[in-house]
């Protein structure tokens, strides 16, 4: 049975040519446009990606022993050799997720947890917004000035947007905004909805994952 995707219904509208990735049906392409709307103001479902997380006092140094980075400062980031991303949130909870390509969350969601570690469930709608527009649809779904932070430091931001709790790393790709949020996925059909008609407004749209793949290979800052 195929994993479902929060916004699978959301998508359906506008026809796209399906594929299935990771046991997941994925949007591959909304039509010729996608590149131009990815340059513009491009919103993608990435859900299909596998995430696990951990919180507790000891789950930090859990993490190290399984060869993980280790994150200084709380709310931050680090990307992973197998191409995924680890996140520290707050104090003591962390996201893992998969990148296009490789399992690490995977691998560490069938791993015994040690002492003061817990496992989170992860059932997130996790998108990504690009393009040079994109700022502007920030600007008008959320109160956090993205533009003024430093992704030398490589952030995360918690937040709100649409009204929606999500978790937003904000980065950059090809010279243009790159940004990953995650959002409790009951809330998914109306962030989506709310997110891809402020994209069209802005000349952009749902682009699919081929479009994304390819920009997720160029370097991030």
């Amino acid at each position: 049975m195929l994993r479902t995707s929060p916004v699978r219904d959301a998508r359906y509208a506008a026809e796209p040519q399906w594929g299935v990735v990771e046991n997941m049906q994925i949007a591959e392409r909304f039509g010729a446009n996608d590149d131009a709307r990815a340059r513009c103001a491009g919103i993608a479902d990435v859900s299909h990606l596998y995430r696990t997380g951990f919180k507790g006092q000891g789950v930090a140094a859990w993490l190290a022993d399984q060869g993980l980075p280790l994150l200084q400062q709380p709310n931050t980031w680090a990307p992973l050799a197998s191409g995924g991303l680890i996140a520290r949130l707050g104090l003591t909870e962390y996201l893992i997720e998969d990148g296009l390509s490789g399992r690490a969350s995977a691998k560490l969601a069938h791993r015994e947890p040690a002492l003061r570690v817990y496992p989170v469930l992860r059932q997130d709608l996790a998108l990504v917004l690009c393009g040079e527009a994109i700022d502007e649809l920030l600007l008008q779904t959320c109160n956090v000035n993205f533009r003024a932070l430093d992704l030398a430091t490589r952030p995360v931001v918690l937040t709100s947007m649409a009204g929606v709790a999500v978790t937003v790393l904000p980065g950059e790709r090809l010279g243009r905004p790159y940004y990953r949020v995650w959002a409790d996925g009951t809330y998914g059909v109306y962030l989506w909805e709310t997110l891809a008609g402020i994209a069209a407004e802005l000349g952009g749209g749902p682009v699919g994952l081929a479009v994304i793949d390819e920009i997720d290979q160029a370097p991030s800052q």
